[in-house]
C-alpha cells in the first residue's frame, strides 16, 4: 500500500475516534452543563460543538466541487446559541457533519490527494484541506473534553488511561 492509500484508510479512524472522545465527554454532561458558559469569553460545549459542525457542513459538503465556505454558512452565528435550541438538535448537527466528513473522505482515491480545493476562495490541495479540518476537529475535541472534565469535576469518568494506572497498561517486557 502506498502512502496516500494508507493516509486515506487511516483517517476515517482518526475522525471517528476524535468524534467518539468528544462525545464520551459530552454523554457525562447534564444539559445544564452541557449549555453552561464560564464567563463573557467562553463557549460552552453546545457552541463549540456547534461551531464545528457548522465547520464540517461548509467545507464537506461537495467538497471537491465548491468552495469549502459555502455562501448559507454564519460563523460568527456559530458561536451563539439560539433560543429554544436543544442539545438533541446541537447533537444531531454534530453527528451530521461528522457523517459528511467521514463521507468525503471515503470517497476519495489516492489520486485525489494533490488536486486542488477552495476555502475562502484560497487553493488548497485536499491533503491540506484534510488536514485543517482534523488539526480543527482535533482541537476543538480538546476544549470540549477540557471543559466537560471542569464542569463534571468530582463526577468525572476518565476517557483515557486514569490518573495513578499507566503502569498496568504497559506491555510486558
Amino acid at each position: 500500500m502506498d502512502a496516500s492509500a494508507a493516509y486515506l484508510a487511516d483517517l476515517p479512524a482518526q475522525i471517528d475516534r476524535a468524534k467518539q472522545l468528544a462525545d464520551r465527554a459530552v454523554a457525562q454532561l447534564t444539559t445544564d452543563e452541557f449549555f453552561r458558559v464560564l464567563d463573557g469569553e467562553s463557549n460552552s460545549v453546545a457552541i463549540i460543538m456547534q461551531h464545528v459542525a457548522g465547520n464540517l457542513r461548509s467545507r464537506f459538503t461537495d467538497f471537491l466541487t465548491s468552495d469549502g465556505e459555502k455562501p448559507d454558512r454564519h460563523r460568527d452565528g456559530e458561536f451563539e446559541m439560539p433560543a429554544g435550541r436543544t442539545r438533541e438538535s446541537v447533537q444531531a448537527d454534530w453527528d451530521n457533519g461528522f457523517r459528511l466528513f467521514s463521507a468525503a473522505v471515503t470517497a476519495l482515491e489516492p489520486g485525489d490527494l494533490l488536486r486542488d480545493v477552495s476555502i475562502r476562495g484560497d487553493r488548497f490541495s485536499v491533503v491540506e484541506a484534510l488536514q485543517r479540518a482534523i488539526t480543527h476537529v482535533s482541537y476543538h475535541v480538546g476544549q470540549i473534553v477540557f471543559l466537560a472534565k471542569h464542569l463534571h469535576s468530582n463526577n468525572w469518568h476518565t476517557l483515557t488511561i486514569p490518573r495513578g494506572q499507566s503502569d498496568t497498561f504497559k506491555p510486558p517486557r
